[in-house]
């Protein structure tokens, strides 16, 4: 592998930029950090653009899965050791796993989606803005056989360290796609066949009085005010999670799983 040992250096200088947002939507690139997303990226079939590797203290680990790595993917070029403390300067992490790699969005659009044979259900992220909870729904809608994220302009960006970190290798496989408004949404799931579902309090119908399993593009709102008051009025479902005692909302990602997976229990 070559070594980069210059701050100057073109590659390093990528790195530091994908940090930021507006680099990221750019390029169109992110950045993925650890040995477990490197090996999920390649399983994926997704070729990282570059990797920088540390050049002291790799654990035994992550050093089989970077031999694992380049012998799946014709990306040995694409490696580069560099130290420890420059590392340091592009990871997002308190303790490096002391490997990052650069790797491109996937390019994923509403015909894409409209063109595929078989559709699930779809959740929507309406202006959610904690990492966590984007990464974890990101997740559990891959683990709950969802087919698709579409994240209204207002939520946080989908390609952030931490949302990747969070959603542990889901959006290698999981389709992402970016809408303005409410309006966008509602044509695109009139012309996809679903029917939007919005989680809100003063829901008509608890998640377990309605048939979820199939045809669904379920809500999410912001985690401090809800669902926007458009979405709500043009979505044919209202539910609401039961709750007891003095407590108002659960956490969004906490909802949000609670309801993806009672389309998997309604489908058996």
């Amino acid at each position: 592998m070559k070594e980069i040992t210059s701050k100057n250096n073109q590659i390093f200088k990528l790195f530091c930029k994908l940090k930021m947002k507006k680099y990221r939507d750019r390029m169109g690139m992110y950045l993925i950090e650890g040995e477990n997303l490197l090996e999920e990226a390649v399983k994926n079939g997704v070729a990282p653009e570059a990797v920088l590797v540390r050049n002291e203290g790799v654990s035994v680990s992550a050093g089989e899965k970077i031999k694992s790595a380049l012998k799946k993917s014709d990306i040995a070029d694409r490696f580069f050791l560099i130290d420890g403390r420059m590392l340091d300067e592009v990871s997002e992490t308190e303790t490096s796993q002391g490997i990052i790699a650069a790797v491109r969005k996937p390019v994923f659009g509403a015909d894409d989606y409209l063109d595929e044979a078989n559709h699930g259900n779809i959740v929507v992220l309406d202006r959610l803005q904690d990492p966590g909870n984007i990464g974890t729904i990101i997740r559990t809608a891959d683990a709950a056989g969802y087919s698709l994220v579409v994240a209204l302009k207002g939520t946080a960006d989908i390609f952030s360290p931490k949302v990747v970190r969070s959603a542990a290798g889901s959006l290698f496989r999981m389709p992402v796609i970016l809408m303005n408004d409410a309006k966008e949404l509602e044509r695109f799931t009139s012309v996809a066949g679903k029917k939007l579902a919005a989680t809100c309090l003063d829901g008509s119908r608890y998640y377990y009085e309605e048939d979820l399993s199939r045809d669904i593009a379920l809500v999410i709102g912001n985690e401090g005010n809800g669902i926007c008051r458009e979405l709500v009025e043009i979505s044919p479902l209202k539910i609401k999670i039961p709750m007891k005692g003095n407590i108002e909302s659960l956490n969004a990602a906490v909802a949000a799983a609670i309801i993806m997976y009672e389309a998997v229990r309604d489908e058996k």
